[in-house]
């Protein structure tokens, strides 16, 4: 970016919240502020690290797209910033369109990190066909207010040259980025034994179809502090609130739900804030299973991690990192945490890391946004300040009964009671004045056919005879 190029002030960011809001748990779940998946905030909360700089204030917008919002964006910021992860989806075709109609009516910057498109792992893109219009649509919107779209590995590039865009960029995900260009991950001891604690993490999908269920019943057998870590607001809520109803719900396999072993010896968690999640994967000696943001948390906590890649999403965005990886579908029956420790090697990981994060700050500076390495503190402030905060700690299952438990978990419920008694006060109150307005209208006779016809024909002839006595 040209030096005499101002960069954006006021930056509105795409995020379920910002990295300062302290949500009770019981408030999280009910409005979902990780977006459906903790790892959401994994690169929500690093992005709001990044850009913020003593001359750039960062505000979350809540997750909303409402197009109708579009001329108060305009007003208020100059950028709007969108980190997507696996947004060329099917299940997100409607989220999509909705992101297209508001930038659409946007007149300020708008600029997307690292936005994937998701098949399976040959890279085949035949299930992105039916929605190939929206993703057209979207991009086009998007290059229309910015330099470029940055994408998070090679197969989203070559998926969106293929349909003719040209201002396509490789950054990789944001979240690789929380502290700079600095990445430290060591292998803290040697091999790992039966007393190694160690961290696995997995979505439905890969327990249900991909075999994923038969490594956490191994690895539990063979590793006595072995713990597993979901990221769905479906595990969230299991654990909180032993909550069934979501489809979710019937995958016995996970974790996460109460009938599984793990659960019931309290081996499981959900975080809903990132820096919980990061510190307490540090006093761990390995992390593995098929969710990236899960293992990338691990490696910002100095944790060797490798990734089971299940879909293109992962294994793109591993080859553009060079993070220690296995193909799902390529895996030995007696697949041993210990092996896939034994052969990780973080060399080019570490090694090429200073590169790609000049890649990405000279994408964000070609689209006229600051970083707080540049042009800032280093994220010095933003540390701490996020060391001032208590955040809830991660969630565990609810196999406990003490008053602790219970008075949390009540006490959210009968304040729950109160507000939705007051909104159907109130609408009992209005429905009432509705009925009696209605009353009152019908108690009033209707004029009759001849005062109607008197009225309106009354009325014109008045003034073309006052009119013709001038």
């Amino acid at each position: 970016m040209s030096p005499n190029v101002h960069h954006a002030r006021r930056v509105l960011l795409r995020s379920g919240k910002s990295p300062y809001d302290v949500v009770p748990v019981e408030e999280a779940l009910h409005r979902d502020v990780i977006a459906t998946n903790a790892g959401n905030l994994i690169f929500s909360d690093a992005a709001h690290k990044i850009l913020e700089t003593p001359h750039t204030k960062v505000v979350s917008n809540g997750m909303r797209a409402d197009a109708a919002m579009a001329a108060r964006i305009n007003e208020e910021y100059d950028a709007f910033v969108v980190p997507l992860a696996n947004a060329f989806r099917p299940s997100f075709e409607t989220g999509l369109q909705r992101l297209t109609r508001l930038i659409g009516k946007l007149r300020i910057p708008v600029v997307v990190l690292g936005i994937g498109a998701q098949t399976g792992l040959s890279y085949d893109p035949a299930r992105l066909k039916p929605m190939e219009p929206t993703v057209r649509e979207f991009v086009s919107a998007v290059l229309d207010r910015s330099a470029s779209i940055g994408v998070r590995g090679e197969f989203t590039e070559k998926y969106l040259k293929d349909m003719g865009f040209r201002d396509v960029e490789i950054i990789g995900c944001p979240s690789m980025f929380l502290y700079g260009k600095e990445l430290t991950v060591d292998k803290r001891v040697p091999a790992l034994t039966p007393e190694s604690r160690i961290a696995i993490n997995g979505s439905h999908s890969a327990v249900q179809r991909q075999g994923l269920d038969r490594i956490i019943t191994r690895a539990h057998a063979r590793y006595p502090h072995l713990r597993f870590i979901g990221q769905n607001l479906s595990d969230a809520r299991q654990l909180h609130w032993r909550d069934l109803s979501d489809a979710n719900g019937r995958v016995t396999g996970m974790p996460t739900h109460p009938d599984h072993p793990m659960y019931r010896e309290d081996k499981v968690r959900v975080y809903i804030d990132p820096v919980t999640w990061i510190d307490d994967l540090r006093d761990f000696d390995f992390s593995f299973g098929s969710r990236i943001h899960g293992n990338i948390a691990a490696l910002l906590a100095g944790t060797p991690a490798t990734v089971l890649c299940a879909d293109s999403r992962t294994l793109e965005l591993c080859r553009y990192f060079d993070i220690p990886h296995r193909r799902i579908d390529n895996l030995p029956e007696d697949l041993d945490p210990a092996r896939l420790y034994e052969e990780a090697d973080f060399s080019a990981l570490l090694g090429g890391h200073q590169e790609r994060f000049e890649r990405f700050t000279a994408f964000l500076d070609s689209n006229g946004l600051a970083n707080t390495f540049t042009h800032g503190d280093g994220g010095a402030a933003f540390d701490e300040r996020m060391r001032s905060l208590s955040f809830p700690a991660g969630l565990r299952p609810w196999n406990d009964s003490d008053v602790a438990s219970l008075t949390s978990r009540f006490g959210w419920l009968q304040s729950r009671i109160i507000e939705l008694s007051q909104d159907n006060a109130k609408l009992r109150r209005d429905v009432a004045r509705a009925n009696a307005n209605a009353k009152a209208a019908a108690a009033v006779p209707p004029p009759s056919v001849y005062r109607r016809a008197r009225r309106a024909v009354g009325r014109p002839l008045r003034k073309a005879l006052q009119s013709g006595g001038k």
